[in-house]
């Protein structure tokens, strides 16, 4: 099945002499779609950025583990284990402007289950993740569940 996503990327870094020179614009940029929020963009501060914004990479790894969470919930649903808690603490390392890996560390609590099902369906879910299979990188996963 095709899938088709649409949205837009406005740069608002223009300090009035547009590209000037490297250190003359903001990197800063809004991305919005009809009816949802906006996301305050940016790149990362070591690339003149504003740390108060999401730069690429931050939603980049951000996709990658929602993705991972959404597969993971969908299986947990269908295999009768009943998810009450969900908390991902990844992490992205970049290596001369490319991602090296990914590590998702989901701690997952489940009210009732089969505790190795649980567990062995990140697997499965990592398989289904479209983030994951579109990426040239590894995209680890190191789950704990309680």
């Amino acid at each position: 099945m095709k899938h088709h996503y649409q949205l837009n990327v406005t740069w608002t870094g223009n300090r009035g002499s547009g590209t000037s020179s490297y250190r003359d614009y903001g990197r800063d940029h809004i991305i919005s779609a009809p009816g949802k929020p906006a996301i305050p963009g940016s790149s990362d501060p070591a690339f003149r950025g504003d740390a108060t914004r999401w730069n690429p990479e931050e939603l980049l790894l951000a996709s990658a583990a929602a993705c991972h969470k959404l597969w993971y919930l969908h299986l947990c649903a269908d295999a009768n284990i009943i998810v009450t808690a969900y908390e991902d603490e990844a992490e992205g390392t970049m290596l001369d402007e490319r991602f090296e890996r990914i590590i998702l560390r989901p701690h997952v609590t489940i009210a009732s289950g089969d505790r190795e099902l649980a567990l062995r369906l990140h697997h499965t879910a990592h398989e289904k993740c479209y983030i994951a299979n579109s990426v040239n990188f590894p995209i680890l996963c190191e789950p704990l569940i309680m």
